[in-house]
């Protein structure tokens, strides 16, 4: 499947988005390591950080006067960058988008309405939680609009808070009358959570709702033929991948360049999927230390060994290690240098 037509640059704002293949915020996953990861590779257009806590950014900031570990890296890393804010406190997130705006010089605030876990839906009243009042929405989009110009705020949904208040096209046209410069639709409700296939065409209905923001499509996006079907049966102006980019962080390459009618570059080979592990490690034990970080770096080795050969006995064997050494050693088998 190839496009007739080649997808235009995405428009936030003023910012250009190009290609128009967005990375999904997600949460302990999309850190600075995992960023660096992809700007490696390359094929993204607009990276993110992780699904970030207003209300932690202040009291950590009012009380330690020190920068979250979700926010680690922003400060240095290139430019265009999402920061993604999370609460149901008009003010709160808007002083919070003030501040990565101000301090950080981030290149978009997002605001999440689509996160359907326990914690943030039914303990904090937030996420996908909100989307049953798109009146709340709308007051909270132009309240952090107001405070982050010129800075662009986007936001992001689902279809519904439940598959009986499916009511996407009411959240986006009030994301879109409150200011907002582009709307990312996930094709499930919070309900679904992550079980069943994300409904494209239920994200293709709400384009027509929107007058003058882009649409970005998003879920179940895992190989490039996916991204030019997006883009070839849907009347989206970008994509946004996520889940998938964990085991395949040069998905975003290969997306790029099959939207240009190019040759897909093919999978790294197992020494430079080591390498790239190896580096990811590297930079996760820099900012949290060896221990800390060994741990950390678990949940992202059993990633990268998703659908590969010997995938099982590895993760079972990298998801225990604690110390460098033993970390070392599960690599090391599973990725032997003597390939």
């Amino acid at each position: 499947m190839t496009l007739s037509k080649l997808p235009s640059p995405l428009r936030i704002g003023s910012l250009e988005i190009d290609p128009p293949i967005l990375q999904a915020p997600m949460a302990g996953f999309t850190n600075y390591a995992y960023r660096q990861m992809i700007r490696h590779l390359g094929g993204a257009g607009l990276l993110a950080t992780e699904m970030v806590n207003a209300r932690g950014i202040v009291e950590l900031d009012n009380r330690e006067r020190k920068t979250p570990d979700r926010l680690w890296g922003i400060k240095d890393e290139p430019r265009p960058l999402a920061v993604q804010i999370w609460e149901n406190d008009p003010a709160m997130l808007a002083e919070v988008g003030a501040r990565l705006v101000s301090k950080y010089d981030v290149s978009v605030v997002d605001i999440n309405f689509g996160c359907p876990v326990k914690r943030v839906t039914e303990k904090s009243k937030s996420g996908s939680y909100l989307l049953q009042f798109p009146d709340q929405i709308g007051k909270i989009v132009a309240q952090v609009t107001a405070a982050c110009y010129p800075t662009p705020v986007t936001a992001k949904i689902r279809l519904g808070a439940t598959d009986d208040t499916a009511n996407a096209a009411d959240v986006a046209q009030a994301v879109e009358a409150s200011g907002a410069a582009a709307l990312t639709v996930h094709g499930r409700t919070g309900q679904q959570m992550f079980c069943g296939s994300a409904s494209w065409d239920e994200i293709a209905k709400i384009k027509p709702h929107l007058k003058r923001i882009p649409l970005i499509g998003n879920g179940d996006l895992k190989t490039p033929m996916d991204v030019v079907k997006a883009f070839k049966l849907y009347p989206i102006d970008g994509v946004m991948i996520g889940r998938a980019t964990l085991s395949k962080p040069w998905l975003f390459k290969q997306s790029a360049a099959a939207l240009c009618n190019k040759p897909i570059p093919p999978d790294p080979t197992c020494l430079e999927q080591r390498d790239l592990l190896l580096e990811h490690y590297r930079l996760v034990c820099q900012r949290f230390g060896n221990r800390k970080g060994t741990v950390l770096m678990r949940r992202y080795a059993c990633s990268y060994a998703q659908g590969q050969r010997g995938a099982r006995q590895f993760r079972a064997e990298v998801s225990r290690v604690t110390i460098p050494k033993e970390f070392l050693a599960a690599v090391s088998t599973y990725f032997p240098t003597d390939l």
